[in-house]
């Protein structure tokens, strides 16, 4: 099974969610979270602190990831790894291939037309709400 991650970056302010704009199919245009892909043999955590860094330049000395669910797409063979993070203090953004934006928490990523993912990233942030005080300290 092919493994992908996706990352909730929030500001250190906890008021601003990390996303990057597609530049290429799947969601091409749509905002995105930041990830990619695990490497094989590669411990799922360290291939979600390594794209980030790949693709935002934030390090694991700015941010503390939790694992916080999994999709699986059986008829993919995909199963993509959702991890959550606030930020520690601010950080100079490094952009990889796509464009990065701070988009404010209250907006609605359920929105189909603007955000990627059939409304999964609407459902991953309620689910940080919920467990926020153990998720973003």
């Amino acid at each position: 099974m092919k493994k992908l991650n996706v990352i909730l970056v929030y500001n250190k302010d906890n008021d601003k969610i990390l996303m990057c704009k597609r530049e290429k199919e799947p969601y091409k245009g749509k905002f995105n979270l930041v990830g990619g892909k695990v490497e094989p043999n590669e411990d799922e955590l360290a291939g979600a602190y390594r794209e980030l860094q790949e693709e935002t330049g934030i390090t694991k000395n700015d941010i503390i990831l939790t694992h916080i669910m999994n999709f699986q797409y059986k008829m993919s063979d995909i199963e993509l790894e959702v991890y959550a993070g606030k930020l520690n203090r601010d950080v100079k953004l490094v952009e990889e291939l796509n464009k990065l934006y701070w988009i404010c928490k209250e907006e609605n990523f359920f929105e189909l037309n603007k955000f990627a993912g059939e409304g999964n990233i609407g459902h991953m942030v309620q689910q940080v709400e919920i467990y926020k005080s153990k998720l973003l300290k």
